[in-house]
């Protein structure tokens, strides 16, 4: 609805050449026209309305002349300018795109056929179960924090997960399944979980030797592991203050991010990254710059991208990337800030989202590379939907501060020398 009205001693306009103009030059209305050029004042009675459903008036006029005889003369007076207005309006409009184009055109271009807009990602399972062991009295365990989960379906993909305790053909047959890898964060470092990480990896290497491009994303401990796997050395990890810590990222010098996980960000987030806490770093151990560029095999493999600095302003690596195989690894947690609530440290701001959706953008787009194309039944038959998500993020025990809980799902396998059965999947508890 819009409307013009005149109240006592009203704003003044001048309308000429057939009510084609209007000016303010008074306190009052005066209304001039080519018929004569004959002066009319709309007085404290007047009230002029208009609408898209009719129009009213009232006129109280002044000039000397018949009050009801010009009233009657000049009743064309508001209709014409309710008319100037909306067609006034109509040339104003603003129009998309798309109606200055034939509505039988087509202007949706043809997919890429090289690419796979249907990428399922592999998510390692970690040893436990989603409250730290409160949750089952089962040792074979483990879960998969749900924020990474989320992570990877926010852009674009669904997940398999990679049951690390189930048989190895099983693992086999999944990773056929599957466009990329990722492995998350956690405490594991030994035993059957390191071998089956190290297992994987070298699955990722030789499915990209063999011209599959068949990205892997590492997160914190994710990438210890990779750092102890390609150094060769299971210690050359050492101690670092950085447990619910947000932090910055430091650029290397001259280091160019194209081709990186870097390469979609703004250039205003990339300067907010080095001067804004903006990651959410939660581990006890890293590997410093100089550790990392003593070792011929890291350095052959990987180059690094960033830097941080823990609670006790020792500098760390914090992003690395590899030079010949789509392996990105980083030592915080992209995950958290979109997706985790239970530590006041995690960054939430606008800019931190950004990163996590650049992250996970970048790693999607990677797994769209892959040509692998599954058959759609037993990608359906694996995905992590097949597993009954449970809210329980009120488990464990009353040591366990409610700010450390999280969802998960986890997963409880019986039999594992023969077929597997999922007993349970939980999405629960802590995420690290």
């Amino acid at each position: 609805m819009w409307f013009l009205s005149c109240f006592p001693y009203g704003n003044l306009y001048d309308l000429e050449d057939k009510v084609s103009t209007f000016h303010i030059v008074s306190t009052k209305i005066r209304i001039k026209y080519l018929a004569g050029k004959q002066n009319f004042r709309l007085t404290s009675d007047c009230f002029i309305r208009f609408g898209p459903f009719g129009i009213s008036s009232s006129l109280a006029v002044t000039s000397g002349a018949c009050c009801s005889s010009i009233m009657c003369k000049h009743t064309w007076i508001p209709i014409f300018m309710s008319l100037q207005i909306i067609f006034a309006k109509s040339e104003s409009n603003i129009y998309m795109p798309t109606d200055s184009v034939s509505a039988t055109a087509s202007t949706c271009p043809t997919p890429d056929p090289s690419l796979n807009y249907h990428p399922i990602i592999g998510i390692v399972s970690h040893p436990g179960d989603g409250a730290s062991g409160r949750l089952s009295n089962a040792t074979n365990a483990s879960y998969i924090a749900a924020s990474y989960v989320k992570f990877v379906e926010s852009a674009g993909a669904r997940v398999i997960p990679l049951i690390y305790n189930e048989p190895i053909s099983n693992l086999q047959t999944k990773l056929n399944l599957v466009n990329g890898v990722l492995f998350t964060g956690g405490w594991s470092k030994s035993g059957l979980y390191f071998d089956v990480i190290e297992g994987i990896f070298k699955q990722v290497l030789k499915k990209n030797d063999a011209g599959e491009h068949f990205p892997l994303l590492a997160i914190c401990l994710g990438f210890e592991l990779l750092t102890m796997i390609i150094s060769k050395n299971n210690n050359i990890l050492e101690g670092f203050s950085a447990s619910d810590q947000a932090s910055t990222l430091q650029f290397r010098k001259n280091i160019n991010i194209e081709e990186t996980l870097f390469q979609r960000f703004p250039p205003k987030l990339i300067a907010k990254l080095s001067t804004e806490c903006l990651v959410m770093q939660n581990h006890k151990y890293g590997i410093s710059p100089e550790t990392f560029q003593d070792n011929t095999e890291l350095c052959s493999f990987f180059k690094i991208l960033t830097t941080s600095t823990d609670q006790n302003n020792k500098v760390y690596v914090s992003t690395v990337q590899s030079e010949s195989y789509p392996v990105t690894a980083v030592q915080w947690h992209p995950e958290k800030n979109a997706f985790e609530w239970g530590s006041s440290m995690i960054p939430h701001s606008d800019d931190a989202i950004q990163v996590t959706q650049h992250v996970a953008n970048f790693f999607i787009s990677e797994a769209r590379k892959s040509f692998n194309r599954p058959p759609t039944k037993e990608v359906l038959a694996n995905l992590i939907y097949n597993y009954s998500p449970t809210y329980c993020g009120t488990a464990g025990s009353s040591d366990l501060p409610l700010s450390t809980l999280h969802y998960r799902y986890t997963i409880v396998l019986y039999n594992t020398v023969c077929k597997h059965q999922v007993a349970k999947a939980h999405r629960c508890t802590k995420g690290t």
